[in-house]
């Protein structure tokens, strides 16, 4: 267990907070109803983590600890999203300032870093509403003064028990949490990013981080004349990066002030984020081009319904993949192919470029569980443009080939979208993977060598023939029904392994339809589909 945090600390945070929160977007946006229940926040929380992680995974491994910390930070201003996005991109900016100078940080490190976090982030913000972030980030702060004995994983300890009991009561300060039953959502993100941190330190990896569900709600007696709450407020979220002086910042925030509410301006040595809701967009820009430089302008309409949408002037299909055969496939079939290094994950923008490229419809195939959140970020990322986009669910490449069989772009999107998601979630998936070194499976333990047969990602067989193995495995996803069987071979396959899979479907089930690809893949030198 680390006692400090050092730069190879910071960089597994940084990727496990996206990850962590990657997972955790839909039931963080449940519970968004503050500054407006856009249902965004976790999609913009996992949005701003995601490019503080990839700046720091482009570091070079001889980094040192201030240049990763300093990479999160400014990664993450860069790409903040939304208000909750903004906030946490100064939270990270605030630890690099105050624990990248230093030796690894301890526990009292910890806590005066998230002391200082603390106060730059309230600083940052406008008009700071209690019940929020804000409030569960003092919480957390405070908390860690107290056990600077336990170390760094006492102090972090103290910080997590005081950010979650923070968040349960943010309905107590702010009644429209309590009028819809929910916690603040930007906190409750901010407590997910912080379990993270915890799981780093003390080295024990949850499967998932808690996010508070809805409660019943507590009725609250509307003021006098007031309308639904859905109209009330700003039409529209402003957001964009401005390079300007420091002494051009408090003239911005004064007439940004004047237009709208939720005004965050964060940032430092000449680069700002600033982030505001008002109803007349075209002014926040010309408040930004006076102080300075603007760019990535960000307009979002926030009434819903009625926001334009671009025509339609092309449908398209993105599918990601790791192998030189796949990728041939899916291009042939008439996919724009994004490439990912084996055991790693292709660049946010990489994936939106594609995306934009592809058409005005466009259907992402992920074909992997870990590629899957990437995507849903790529796709809110996109929408952006007018594009419009569907993720299909696609958790192996043989449930992509399957979707990609269905595909008709003279169907409606929305049809479309319908029969692939259909096909590919009917799609059974297996694979084969040649043990490297012991571990323990669901199964049992294996060792180097062993040849493992995994059904839906769960390995259900160990052998030591590849073949025998691939033939139990495909007999059990057989059993549940089947008419078309799809094998991938990829590298390691033995001479005349797909000849005997032939000839044993011949023997045992002569009414299935067998096709055979070269898919180049590494990690799992055989992929089953069965349909």
């Amino acid at each position: 267990m680390p006692d400090a945090l050092d730069g190879p600390s910071v960089r597994r945070w940084a990727r496990l907070a996206a990850d962590a929160l990657g997972r955790a977007r839909a039931e963080i946006d449940a519970l968004n109803v503050f500054p407006v229940p856009d249902r965004d926040t976790g999609v913009n929380l996992h949005l701003t983590l995601l490019a503080g992680a990839e700046a720091v995974e482009a570091l070079p491994p001889t980094a040192s600890p201030e240049e990763v910390w300093r990479a999160l930070g400014r990664g993450a201003l860069v790409g903040a999203r939304g208000n909750s996005g903004v906030i946490v991109s100064q939270v990270l900016c605030g630890l690099a300032d105050a624990l990248g100078p230093r030796p690894p940080a301890s526990g009292p490190d910890l806590a005066d870093g998230l002391a200082h976090a603390a106060r730059q982030a309230r600083a940052s913000v406008s008009r700071p509403s209690e019940g929020t972030i804000l409030t569960v980030l003092d919480a957390a702060a405070s908390a860690a003064r107290g056990p600077a004995e336990h170390g760094l994983a006492g102090t972090l300890a103290a910080a997590v028990r005081g950010a979650r009991e923070a968040l349960r009561t943010t309905p107590e300060s702010l009644p429209l949490l309590a009028e819809h039953g929910v916690v603040d959502a930007g906190a409750a993100g901010l407590c997910v990013i912080l379990d993270a941190l915890a799981a780093v330190v003390t080295e024990e990896y949850p499967e998932r981080y808690e996010v508070p569900a809805r409660t019943e709600p507590t009725f609250v007696i509307p003021a006098q004349g007031r309308g639904p709450r859905e109209t009330e407020g700003p039409g529209y979220e402003v957001m964009y990066l401005l390079e300007a002086e420091e002494s051009r910042v408090p003239a911005l925030r004064k007439a940004l002030d004047g237009l709208g509410d939720s005004l965050v301006v964060v940032g430092a040595d000449g680069l700002w984020n600033v982030h505001v809701h008002v109803n007349d967009a075209g002014a926040a820009i010309e408040a930004g081009l006076e102080a300075g430089r603007t760019r990535r302008i960000r307009v979002t309409y926030l009434g819903g319904s009625s926001r334009p949408k671009a025509p339609c002037t092309g449908r398209g299909i993105v599918a990601v993949t790791a192998a030189d055969g796949l990728a041939a496939l899916f291009e042939e079939a008439g996919a724009v192919v994004v490439r990912r290094p084996s055991g790693g994950m292709p660049p946010l923008a990489v994936l939106v470029e594609a995306i934009l490229g592809a058409g005005d419809e466009v259907a992402v195939l992920p074909n992997e569980p870990e590629v899957l959140a990437l995507a849903e970020a790529a796709a809110v990322r996109a929408r952006e443009s007018g594009v419009r986009i569907s993720v299909i669910p696609t958790k192996a490449s043989v449930q992509g080939l399957a979707a990609l069989a269905v595909h008709d772009p003279l169907r409606h999107f929305r049809d479309d979208v319908i029969a692939m998601t259909g096909t590919a979630l009917a799609t059974r998936f297996g694979a084969i993977r040649v043990a490297d070194g012991e571990a323990m499976t669901s199964v049992g333990v294996c060792r180097a060598g062993d040849v493992l047969g995994l059904i839906e990602g769960d390995v259900v067989l160990i052998g030591a023939s590849m073949a025998e193995v691939a033939g139990q495995v495909l007999a059990r996803m057989l059993s549940g029904g089947g008419e078309v069987v799809t094998v991938v071979t990829g590298t390691g396959v033995p001479a005349g392994f797909a000849a005997g899979i032939a000839e044993g479907l011949r023997a045992q089930r002569p009414d299935v339809e067998l096709t055979v690809y070269d898919g180049g893949q590494v990690l799992y030198p055989v992929l089953f589909g069965v349909e």
